[in-house]
């Protein structure tokens, strides 16, 4: 009996669903390259389709279980995890945009726009944050590093990164909002 390259697809699919991870690992190989360029296409980023690979094949296996190949094929399946993970992707950067837009308008980091309070609640905000959010903070604001090379130079992944700095950004605007109705008072 000769085994077609769908036949072949099936068995690899059945071995994915009974939990193999050599499975996986072919399915990533064959699919891997279709999400990247679906993600690519929708977010114009490298990085951020890289972390939608990411994603994508961590939810497949994750979510292996609800797999059924009556629905849908295993490919039409991956590209419906990815159509979800891009949006998420897209709100995520949404939310950072309004985030920076609104600490941007209450929280100018120019040192020589800031009086000394402000300077000081700053500086002691970013010192009470974790080691690696205030590492990432500090090379973010001060050094003027992107993302991607925050995540290069601390080995991080990129999405890590950017959640390090919007949890630390809303602190810091918290606590200058704190500031801002105190001073007002």
């Amino acid at each position: 009996m000769t085994v077609t390259p769908d036949d072949d697809l099936s068995l690899v699919v059945e071995a994915f669903v009974a939990g193999d991870e050599r499975a996986l690992e072919k399915l990533y190989r064959r699919f891997s390259a279709l999400v990247f360029t679906v993600a690519l296409r929708s977010l114009g980023d490298v990085t951020e389709a890289e972390d939608v690979v990411q994603k994508v094949f961590v939810a497949a296996w994750t979510g292996r279980h609800t797999y059924k190949a009556e629905r849908a094929s295993i490919s039409a399946w991956l590209m419906g995890i990815t159509r979800n993970k891009v949006a998420d992707t897209h709100a995520a950067r949404a939310k950072q945009r309004k985030i920076q837009n609104e600490v941007g308008s209450n929280l100018p980091l120019a040192p020589d726009t800031l009086d000394i309070a402000e300077r000081l609640i700053i500086a002691d905000e970013i010192a009470k944050l974790d080691a690696v959010p205030q590492k990432v903070l500090r090379m973010a604001f001060y050094e003027d590093l992107t993302h991607a090379q925050i995540a290069e130079r601390m080995q991080l992944p990129p999405g890590t990164v950017k959640s390090h700095i919007r949890r630390s950004l809303i602190k810091l605007r918290r606590r200058m909002e704190v500031y801002s109705h105190a001073h007002e008072s």
